[in-house]
């Protein structure tokens, strides 16, 4: 890997580490899957006026939606209500080892000696987890593990997926994923109204971070990484 591909994907790996923070605090003022849907309705406005799709790439969108927007974000968003920001970002990392057995599953991807001491490394951290005293519950654990395989399932299909430009997945996948979160929101949640009317400024920054760094900025330059490089 390139030494400038290196440093991306280093940058990507910050904005997502905070992003871990930035999500408990928002959750702590308006509930997860409407927190989601705003996040992605800020995404879905920032980027569809400016990146047009053909139509048929729309019937991969839709799917990339349900296994990144729903799977993945929902679940991150609701796990992480209910875990400590630490646990919940060990949790949600073991989407990279995910990934990387489906890939040589999948993809035919070889395993080579640095991916082994990689997987290993990622699931003796949660042994370690495991035997801490920082554990979720089980639910919150459940959730956070489903989290991170949707986001696995998502990489699989972005590599083999059309090339569709980054920004153009990240805002369509955002305004599929919208009517799915809002729906969950609708069914399990309560008082949004008032929680929007009355969320302080850390509430929105918190949207506006998970929306503009985590979503268009690391997001954009993931896509294309993963583009020219292996899961």
């Amino acid at each position: 890997m390139p030494l400038r591909d290196f440093l991306l994907g280093l940058l990507v790996i910050v904005i997502w580490s905070l992003n871990i923070i930035v999500i408990k605090v928002g959750v702590a003022e308006l509930p997860p899957l409407l927190m989601t849907t705003l996040r992605f309705i800020l995404v879905a406005a920032l980027l569809v006026p400016f990146y047009p799709v053909a139509r048929a790439q729309l019937p991969f969108l839709v799917l990339l939606s349900i296994t990144f927007g729903s799977l993945h974000f929902a679940l991150l968003f609701i796990g992480l209500g209910q875990a400590e920001a630490g646990t919940g970002a060990l949790l949600v990392q073991m989407g990279t080892p995910f990934a990387t057995l489906l890939a040589v599953v999948f993809l035919k991807e070889k395993l080579g000696p640095k991916r082994l001491a990689g997987l290993l490394l990622s699931f003796a951290g949660v042994v370690v987890l495991a035997g801490g005293p920082t554990l979720p519950s089980p639910l919150p654990l459940t959730i956070l593990l489903l989290s991170a395989f949707g986001w696995a399932v998502s990489q699989l299909l972005i590599k083999r997926g059309p090339p569709i430009a980054p920004l153009a997945l990240a805002g369509w996948v955002a305004l599929f994923a919208v009517p799915q979160v809002a729906l969950g929101s609708w069914l399990f949640e309560q008082n949004q109204w008032q929680a929007i009317t009355q969320a302080s400024w850390l509430g929105w920054g918190a949207v506006a971070y998970t929306a503009i760094m985590s979503s268009i900025a690391a997001y954009g330059i993931w896509y294309a990484l993963l583009r020219r490089h292996p899961v």
